[in-house]
């Protein structure tokens, strides 16, 4: 089973990656999380993707792609996996059609309000990458690793508009790129964790029907 995980940043789709990897046993791939390890380890890329993200850009698709490429060779991928971050550009889309074939796309749409205020309120575990909301989780430090909890760099309200926008113009598109394949199924995400989860579930158990 190979799925894309579409949405707005902070629509969710690194929490429902993980429940549902955890759940169907299929790991997780979120470019996100490789582009900030190779900020952190000041890597070309790195360099080149941090001053694009601090711009509210996107990285550029041939290096994207290339580290998709590259993550899709690994033997843990054999019985599926999910996509969370990629594609986020119809050009993307394409390029992956080359790589591998993909099942399902569940797009999660969240309104504006609620993915500022999510965004906003949200801090990072820096060795987990385990994200909290800090109007539900009141303490300073990680459940899983008992690290301090950090805010991103990006988690601004002027880079959060700027991301939103960027979103729009060029990953919007992808919507109606899947929805033409019969691929994209979409569900409302600006209600709970769970219950987004629940409908995700409905899709992957095939009681869920794509949009026309």
């Amino acid at each position: 089973m190979n799925l894309i995980l579409l949405g707005a940043p902070g629509s969710g789709k690194g929490t429902q990656a993980d429940l549902i990897s955890n759940s169907y046993f299929i790991p997780a791939i979120s470019t996100g999380e490789i582009i900030r390890e190779n900020i952190k380890n000041k890597t070309e890329l790195g360099i080149l993707s941090e001053k694009l993200i601090n711009n509210g850009q996107l990285v550029p698709d041939e290096l994207v792609v290339n580290l998709v490429k590259d993550r899709l060779t690994n033997k843990d991928v054999k019985g599926g996996y999910i996509l969370d971050g990629f594609p986020r550009t119809v050009e993307q889309a394409k390029a992956l059609e080359k790589i591998s074939k993909v099942d399902k796309v569940i797009y999660i749409d969240v309104d504006y309000e609620i993915i500022e205020d999510r965004i906003l309120s949200r801090k990072v575990c820096p060795i987990c990458k385990k994200t909290y909301n800090s109007k539900t989780h009141d303490k300073d430090y990680c459940t899983s690793c008992n690290a301090k909890l950090v805010v991103r760099d990006d988690d601004n309200k002027e880079t959060v508009k700027k991301r939103f926008e960027v979103y729009q113009k060029q990953t919007q598109p992808l919507v109606d790129f899947y929805k033409a394949k019969h691929l994209l199924y979409t569900v409302k995400g600006n209600e709970s964790t769970q219950y987004v989860f629940n409908q995700i579930k409905m899709i992957l158990q095939n009681e869920g029907h794509y949009d026309l």
